[in-house]
């Protein structure tokens, strides 16, 4: 099988989120408030190890109960490291902004410059699908539109790129070790993005209806993606959230305070309808929430 794309579309297939530093969709540090966020912030129990026990809702609110063996539940029970860990780059080196994050998610980045922003939420829906044995969900499109499946992977199918053009061959023998299905991942991180992630999901018309494992996306290069890592509600049905993220280059998974409400952080307000919504290290415009 053999699909011809265009020059435009392979050189987005490569750039990815690499140019994200260039957007100016890129915020800004805000002020050193570090001391309000830390004075202000809601109660942390630090010494716990998921999300679900370590973030307390504010006052008034409560979580809102994920069923067992969803998305949603598997993100908010995902084992965090230590409280006041730093986010590192792929290659062990701490980023130089470490005052917009609460926590980092216990799952490594990889040695190569591959899981960045999209590649963070793929990450955590193909983890969740892996370990929940729903192997044949496991496929992700190529920015090129080219879809490739965990399953036919794992039987030695892999990506033949030759200039603007990508097909598939088998040229492996079957290996379906939890290695090769990381394999497979820098595969999928190598050539999908914002772009591809955008059209395989589902757009969320309703803020009734934004739950864990959404995303936030901006399509194109650069582009950008967060997802809903944990969310709350009041008894008028008012609801807050918290976000997550990968970024550029290569980086831990983390979770974002809310330096735009040191009172609240880490958690956000969201609307589907909103012109724009900042969040700590990115600003969407307009908001762009969809669902796997």
């Amino acid at each position: 099988m053999k699909k011809i794309i265009t020059g435009i579309t392979a050189i987005l297939i490569f750039i990815g989120c690499t140019k994200e530093k260039l957007s100016d969709r890129l915020l800004p540090e805000p002020d050193k408030n570090e001391h309000l966020i830390s004075e202000n912030a809601l109660k942390i129990n630090k010494n716990k190890n998921t999300i679900r026990e370590r973030f307390s809702p504010p006052e008034g609110y409560e979580w809102i109960e994920e069923k067992p063996g969803s998305f949603g539940h598997f993100i908010e029970n995902f084992k965090l490291k230590p409280y006041g860990s730093q986010i590192l780059k792929y290659d062990g080196v701490p980023i130089s902004t470490q005052h917009l994050h609460e926590a980092i998610f216990d799952i490594d980045t990889g040695n190569k410059d591959l899981q960045q922003c999209a590649d963070a939420a793929i990450r955590m829906r193909a983890e969740y699908l892996y370990k929940s044995k729903k192997y044949n969900e496991i496929k992700f499109h190529f920015t090129s539109g080219d879809l490739l499946s965990w399953n036919d992977y794992k039987n030695g199918t892999r990506a033949l790129v030759n200039g603007n053009s990508v097909s598939f061959r088998k040229t492996a023998a079957f290996d379906d070790s939890y290695n090769s299905f990381r394999n497979y991942l820098d595969l999928i991180f190598n050539y999908a993005g914002t772009i591809s992630l955008n059209k395989e999901t589902k757009p969320v018309m309703r803020n009734s209806d934004l739950k864990t494992g959404d995303i936030l996306i901006t399509p194109g290069s650069p582009g950008h993606i967060v997802f809903i890592s944990g969310a709350c509600q009041n008894q008028k049905g008012e609801r807050l959230f918290l976000l997550s993220e990968g970024f550029t280059p290569a980086q831990s998974v983390h979770m974002l305070s809310n330096p735009f409400n040191p009172y609240f952080t880490p958690w956000y307000e969201l609307d589907v309808n909103a012109a724009e919504t900042k969040t700590a290290r990115y600003f969407f415009k307009p908001a762009n929430f969809r669902s796997f």
